[in-house]
């Protein structure tokens, strides 16, 4: 019996990438899309760099979540598919729909090619900021149940455009008689080693603490999570039976404070991190900095407020094992000093 074919959408990316290594190294066959096929040699050298096995069972697919051509191609033949890709936004518009259609979009245009491929099962990538954005501050951790309130504050165009394609997704699913089947998984802050030369994700933040561009820290608590495990989780989310119809929350932990993430690097990076900062930016610094940034903006709900979460169902039904938060941040620091990732 051959292996069975796995489609992972936004191949180039940095969770599609930890996937795709994943994937190879558990014996399946891989098919990516890229949005062009002139990127497949960039990704494979990236893949190769992290120590890709049995490169020969990856192929690749040009596919943009923009538009309907190729998707049908790139579906045909497989057992699953992972959705991971989102849509890429140059520059701000101010139109928040600019962010929000393409995600929606893109997420329709895979679930329509999965049903007519026949595939068995997809696994969508939300995020966090499906579940916890725009509530009041509260002492219980947030779970699987929760949703984030739209018009609640704090609640930007990501976390929109994350939630929405998340509930299009599950309205999708609900509206067929396909037999296909249909899981989620919500990552909080997603850190650890890159891939590649591009830095994405929470890794910015480890990116700017060590080449100074952080030049303090707000007084914001962050929860993390292992892209590594986030990639074990797709996998999991794809063949355990039990996880069909069922949303997840991956955390590898409490939040932390952003301070502690330039704690971490100072203690274990010596002078590499002599640039990391040592300072906070006081709350009222930053309500005035979000007056004229958007950067601060989306930030001051959740100033002194650590989000508790809840990796319980992940770990009861999928039986997920992440990394300690220490080690996915100083995974994605060593790699990007090893890569020359970060400016001296």
């Amino acid at each position: 019996m051959s292996a069975q074919r796995v489609l992972v959408t936004g191949g180039s990316g940095f969770i599609a990438g930890h996937v795709i290594l994943h994937l190879l190294q558990q014996g399946f066959r891989v098919r990516a899309t890229v949005r062009s096929l002139q990127r497949e040699t960039a990704v494979r050298g990236a893949l190769a760099d992290a120590g890709m096995v049995n490169g020969d069972a990856l192929s690749f697919a040009a596919a943009d979540l923009l538009e309907d051509e190729g998707w049908a191609q790139a579906a045909t033949g497989c057992d699953y598919v992972l959705h991971v890709a989102s849509p890429v936004h140059t520059g701000n518009s101010g139109d928040e729909n600019a962010v929000i259609l393409p995600a929606r979009e893109g997420t329709l245009r895979v679930l329509r090619a999965a049903r007519d491929a026949g595939v068995r099962r997809v696994v969508l990538t939300s995020a966090f900021h499906a579940i916890s954005w725009g509530h009041p501050h509260r002492d219980q951790a947030f779970t699987e149940n929760d949703w984030t309130v739209l018009d609640g504050p704090g609640v930007d165009a990501y976390a929109k455009s994350k939630t929405l394609a998340e509930r299009d997704a599950w309205d999708f699913a609900s509206a067929e008689d396909s037999g296909m089947e249909l899981v989620t998984l919500c990552p909080v802050a997603v850190v650890g080693p890159v891939m590649g030369k591009e830095i994405s994700g929470a890794n910015h933040i480890v990116q700017r603490s060590l080449d100074g561009s952080m030049r303090g820290y707000p007084h914001l608590y962050i929860p993390f999570v292992d892209v590594r495990d986030v990639a074990a989780a797709h996998v999991l989310a794809m063949t355990t039976p039990g996880a069909a119809g069922q949303r997840f929350l991956l955390s590898g932990g409490p939040a932390i404070a952003m301070k502690q993430v330039g704690a971490l690097l100072k203690a274990n990076l010596g002078d590499a991190a002599k640039r990391v900062p040592t300072r906070t930016i006081p709350n009222p610094v930053v309500r005035v900095a979000a007056l004229f940034s958007k950067e601060f903006r989306p930030i001051v709900p959740d100033l002194g407020y650590a989000k508790k979460v809840s990796n319980e169902k992940a770990r009861r039904v999928l039986g997920f094992q992440p990394r300690q938060t220490d080690e996915a941040i100083l995974a994605a620091a060593t790699t990007m000093l090893d890569k020359g990732l970060v400016n001296k």
